[in-house]
């Protein structure tokens, strides 16, 4: 997953849910999708360097 498709899926996946807490499922995606996007910095960086 790139960057922006981390992004992209962060930026949906919040939207479709804002105004209310996260269920406890919900949640471990959110940080899912938030580890997928970190990787994908981080290897943008790498690749910078």
């Amino acid at each position: 997953m790139t960057t922006a498709e981390a992004n992209d899926a962060i930026r949906c996946f919040m939207a479709s849910r804002a105004g209310r807490p996260l269920w406890p499922e919900e949640q471990a995606e959110y940080e899912r999708l938030l580890e997928a996007w970190v990787a994908a910095v981080r290897r943008d960086l790498a690749m910078a360097a």
